[in-house]
C-alpha cells in the first residue's frame, strides 16, 4: 500500500473532514492521538466528563422516570377552549348584570375637577405629590429649595434609575425567589410600593385620612420586604437541602 493511499485511508470521512463514517468510526484512543494542542486538551476535558457523568449514572441507584404528557389534540386543546369559554361568559355576564354607568358628557370649555392619568401611570402620578418630603432648609428663611412639582419630577427620575440599575447590581444566576431571598425581597417591596403611591395619587377619592395614607405609603413596603425576606429565609435551607440531595442522587459524591 503506498503512502498516498494510507493518507486517503486515513482522512477519509464523510465530507467534513472530520468525521468518520459511521462503519469506521474511531476509537477513543485513535480520536485523542489524531489531535494536537488546545483542540486535543478541549476534547480530553469533554470526554473526560462525558465519561465520569456516564460511570457515575451507572453505579447511581437512582431511577430517571419518563416525564408524561398529554397531546395537543385533543386534550390541551380542548382545556384550553374550556378555560377561555369560562372567562369569557364571566365577562359577558357581568357586563349583562352590572352594565357601567355613563356620566354626563364633558364639557369642553371647562378643567375637570379631577385630572388622572392612565391607570398604569399612577405610581408615576403619585410621586409628583410628594410636596410634604419636600426639605425646608432655615437657612434660606424657611424657603425649599425647589419646587413641588420639580421635586417630584426628580423622584420619578430616581424611582426609575432605580429600576434601571437593578440589573446590573443583581448577576446572580438564581431563578427562583427562595434560592436569593434578598433581590425578592427588593422586587416584593417595589411592586407593593407602586401600589401604595398609585393610591396617594387618588387620594382625593380614597375614603382614608390623607396622613394615614402617605404613611402607608412608605410603611407597608417595608413590611412586606422583611416578611418577605423573612419566609423565604427560613425556606431557603430546606429548599436547598432537597435541590442537593436530587443532585447528588443524580451524581453521588465519591
Amino acid at each position: 500500500m503506498s503512502d498516498n493511499e494510507s493518507e486517503t485511508k486515513e482522512i477519509r470521512t464523510d465530507g467534513t473532514g472530520i468525521v468518520a463514517p459511521d462503519n469506521e468510526t474511531p476509537t477513543w484512543s485513535e480520536r485523542k492521538a489524531r489531535k494536537t494542542g488546545l483542540s486535543r486538551l478541549t476534547y480530553e476535558y469533554f470526554e473526560r466528563a462525558r465519561r465520569e457523568d456516564q460511570d457515575l449514572r451507572t453505579e447511581s441507584d437512582y431511577v430517571e422516570r419518563d416525564v408524561l404528557a398529554f397531546p395537543t389534540w385533543p386534550h390541551e386543546t380542548v382545556r384550553n377552549l374550556s378555560i377561555a369559554s369560562f372567562f369569557v361568559g364571566m365577562i359577558l355576564f357581568l357586563s349583562a348584570t352590572m352594565p357601567p354607568h355613563i356620566g354626563a358628557p364633558a364639557n369642553p370649555s371647562q378643567t375637570p375637577a379631577i385630572i388622572l392619568p392612565d391607570w398604569y401611570l399612577y405610581w408615576s402620578f403619585g410621586l409628583l405629590k410628594l410636596n410634604p418630603l419636600n426639605p425646608e432648609l432655615a437657612i434660606l428663611g424657611g424657603q425649599k429649595i425647589m419646587a413641588d412639582r420639580t421635586y417630584g419630577v426628580l423622584a420619578n427620575g430616581v424611582v426609575v434609575g432605580f429600576i434601571a440599575i437593578v440589573p446590573f447590581l443583581n448577576k446572580g444566576s438564581a431563578r427562583r425567589p427562595v434560592e436569593q431571598p434578598f433581590w425578592a425581597a427588593v422586587g416584593v417591596a417595589g411592586v407593593v410600593f407602586a401600589m401604595t403611591i398609585s393610591l396617594l395619587a387618588v387620594k382625593n377619592l380614597m375614603p382614608m385620612n390623607v396622613d394615614l395614607l402617605f404613611d402607608l405609603t412608605f410603611l407597608l413596603p417595608i413590611v412586606f420586604g422583611t416578611v418577605t425576606y423573612a419566609v423565604l429565609k427560613t425556606m431557603r435551607e430546606g429548599y436547598m437541602y432537597n435541590l442537593n440531595r436530587r443532585y447528588y442522587r443524580l451524581r453521588p459524591p465519591k
